[in-house]
């Protein structure tokens, strides 16, 4: 009888931690539109480095055992004249080696892509083309790439540098790359978008990062403004796919709990930008792993301005 009744609480548990519901959030101030003047030469494209499988129920709640989902690992290209950016570097050269630094319930079927380095030397760039990196948080698949940017700056927060100098498992992959240039910023600007603080990277609006932890201590959203006015909300792993934003639904139970996420957190800033998109139709979110979502910007070579 003992055995039966755990067998149906664990029953409960799952089925509560993937059964989907309604999120409750909060209805946030979003302020007025930030202004930016991007110059006129400033452009983005994607570099797709590759992607891995996961089923949809692990992806968001609600989410179907049955169904499939292949999860991008996608760098994002900033060509700018004050210097060029990746948002994030995808699987780098040595993804196998990093998926064997997973534990082995973690891994899970994936395809390589073209790095980004090669990516890069296809477009005629070499790596000392960029002014930096900026990581939207440390996790092995947004950071897999870097390894092959020898010399060229990671750029971090404060308290991003305090998580990865930490012992935390999520940023080991990442303190273990050698010659690693760290630059750090200060989230010296004022609120934007909701979020508290921002850090405007080249001082014209056109490349604005806001700390949005909660999914780790270190991530963050990227804003990016075009010389068209269009406008990107690169969030990372705020949510894993689309469904995490329209809907609105969170991860799963046990996955938030695997991860170690703030709750508070994330649903406040899932709210900030169901909020900003709401009230401003020109930004677009893009969750960092899903592909459909990085169909709004072109791949490489092809850029969007």
């Amino acid at each position: 009888m003992v055995l039966i009744a755990c067998m149906a609480a664990a029953f409960v548990v799952a089925w509560q931690s993937f059964a989907p519901a309604a999120l409750k959030l909060d209805d946030p101030d979003v302020g007025m539109l930030p202004p930016a003047s991007p110059p006129a030469s400033m452009s983005i494209s994607s570099l797709p480095t590759g992607t891995y499988e996961t089923m949809a129920a692990l992806t968001f709640r609600g989410g179907a055992w049955s169904e499939t989902r292949h999860l991008a690992m996608t760098a994002v290209l900033i060509r700018h004249p004050k210097g060029n950016l990746l948002v994030d570097a995808g699987a780098g050269t040595h993804v196998d080696a990093h998926v064997l630094t997973l534990p082995a319930m973690q891994r899970t079927p994936y395809r390589r892509g073209t790095p980004a380095i090669a990516q890069l030397a296809a477009l005629g760039m070499k790596a000392s083309d960029l002014a930096g990196v900026i990581p939207t948080h440390s996790h092995w698949d947004h950071i897999s790439g870097v390894q092959d940017l020898q010399n060229v700056p990671v750029l971090i927060s404060d308290q991003a540098k305090r998580f990865i100098a930490s012992d935390a498992e999520d940023s080991k992959l990442l303190r273990s790359f050698p010659n690693i240039q760290f630059k750090e910023y200060a989230f010296d600007g004022g609120p934007y978008l909701g979020f508290p603080r921002s850090h405007d990277v080249w001082g014209d609006g056109s490349v604005v990062i806001v700390p949005a932890p909660g999914h780790t201590p270190d991530s963050v959203v990227v804003f990016i403004t075009l010389p068209s006015a269009k406008r990107f909300a690169l969030l990372g792993d705020l949510v894993f796919q689309m469904e995490g934003i329209d809907r609105p639904a969170e991860k799963p139970w046990m996955m938030r709990r695997l991860i170690g996420e703030q709750d508070s957190e994330v649903r406040h800033n899932i709210a900030l930008i169901r909020a900003a998109r709401e009230k401003y139709p020109q930004i677009t979110a893009i969750p960092a792993h899903d592909g459909r979502a990085f169909d709004a910007i072109p791949v490489a070579p092809f850029a969007l301005q």
